[in-house]
């Protein structure tokens, strides 16, 4: 099956993950896919695979290696993920192809006026000449991460098509919640069997990223005091007003005006009036000093506000809780061979690979945490989680290549 022809399948199937549920997964709708995921794999001769009953699909393609090479070789992980951001929705995907795309606007929804520009998406401009896959402008697309899952299924079905390639133990991954930062909670690092792995969960084709975000969510549950405001003088805090001021007193450190290395506080939702409002927010650094300074910052938001009501019944809770860390200090220097790898993989494909830090974070993050260092490599999709979400056809079909490459090339890597 073409990569393409994957990913338009596994893109119609909704995955959204949730927040609010407290369930792993997060959501049933997920295991769609995992089921379909496991079925193919079985199809193509992939060994030993399994759905387990927290949503993750595992499976292995034994090494073709005479037993003193595989000594020398690790085995080699290719982990994505298959959830879709909460941040748009992911029902009635309607992916729709750009073959040779010539640059100006796209329009997405005519009926709707909803357009992907170049004069608000520059990189559009270097897409010239190639083909694109486009949403309808009511959905995301799904290429973060469903392009990786493709990219990986491609890969594993052409190793077992050339068994002339000499490759070592491939292990192969698929994982729920990525989104919401759950993705390994129960990722069983010995029951996956690799040594080393690669995430596929990237964007821009050639980017190699082992620095990412330090992540924490923040929590703020705001209680006013509501009256009649026909009598509400000296008497009414406004719980949507307080979190107003919470908000006013966090740095001008937004998404919208930070890049590369700067990190960020990011308000993703509020709800409520005037006697109660809640807000969620997410709070990243790449370096941890700064990280632990800003969620400091957080905690005395509140704090500043507490002390001005403290003479009333409002108050102004927060909760913050660390996601994940920067994979960084796992990477370097031990297994900065998987680094040099990944670019001679992508050269190989004739494109020149990149070292970039990870504005956000991968399952790759938490697991090489967890013992099993996994850097993370592009799939060729762009403006992840919103309906001008976009995939380069020519990207993920180069990205086969790479995990082919690293595939084969891996062999006699050994530490």
């Amino acid at each position: 099956m073409d990569v393409l022809e994957r990913f338009i399948e596994y893109a119609k199937i909704d995955t959204q993950s949730s927040e609010e549920t407290g369930t792993h997964p997060s959501t049933e709708k997920q295991f769609d896919l995992a089921r379909l995921l496991e079925k193919q794999m079985k199809e193509l001769g992939i060994e030993n695979v399994h759905l387990s009953e927290h949503c993750y699909v595992f499976g292995r393609i034994p090494s073709n290696l005479s037993p003193e090479e595989g000594k020398k070789t690790p085995k080699l992980g290719f982990i994505a993920h298959m959830d879709t951001s909460p941040s748009a929705s992911d029902e009635g995907v309607n992916p729709r192809e750009i073959k040779n795309y010539q640059g100006g606007d796209i329009v997405l929804n005519k009926e709707k006026n909803i357009v992907l520009s170049p004069k608000t998406f520059p990189k559009l401009e270097t897409m010239i000449g190639d083909d694109l896959l486009v949403t309808d402008g009511t959905t995301l697309l799904g290429a973060d991460d469903k392009a990786g899952v493709a990219a990986i299924m491609a890969m594993a079905e052409y190793l077992l098509q050339h068994p002339e390639l000499k490759h070592g133990e491939i292990e192969i991954g698929f994982t729920p919640d990525e989104e919401i930062g759950e993705g390994p909670m129960f990722f069983d690092v010995a029951d996956f069997g690799a040594d080393v792995a690669y995430t596929v969960d990237g964007g821009t084709i050639g980017e190699i990223e082992y620095e990412n975000f330090n992540a924490a969510s923040g929590k703020v549950s705001i209680t006013g005091v509501n009256v009649h405001p026909g009598d509400a003088k000296n008497k009414m805090v406004n719980a949507a007003l307080v979190a107003m001021e919470f908000d006013a007193l966090l740095p001008d450190e937004r998404p919208a005006n930070t890049e590369g290395y700067e990190g960020f506080f990011h308000l993703t939702g509020i709800n409520g009036d005037e006697a109660c409002t809640n807000m969620s927010y997410i709070i990243r650094d790449h370096d941890k000093a700064k990280f632990l300074e800003k969620k400091e910052i957080f905690r005395k938001a509140a704090d500043k506000l507490n002390e001005k009501y403290k003479d009333t019944a409002a108050s102004v809770e927060v909760i913050l809780k660390d996601q994940y860390f920067n994979m960084r200090e796992k990477i370097e220097p031990d297994n900065m061979y998987l680094i040099d790898a990944a670019e001679e993989a992508f050269r190989k494909a004739g494109v020149e690979p990149k070292t970039v830090p990870i504005r956000g974070g991968t399952d790759g993050a938490q697991l090489s945490f967890k013992g099993l260092p996994c850097p993370n490599l592009s799939t060729g999709g762009e403006n992840y989680h919103g309906i001008y979400e976009y995939l380069n056809i020519n990207s993920m079909r180069k990205m086969v290549s790479v995990l082919t490459n690293l595939a084969t090339d891996m062999v006699g890597k050994n530490k």
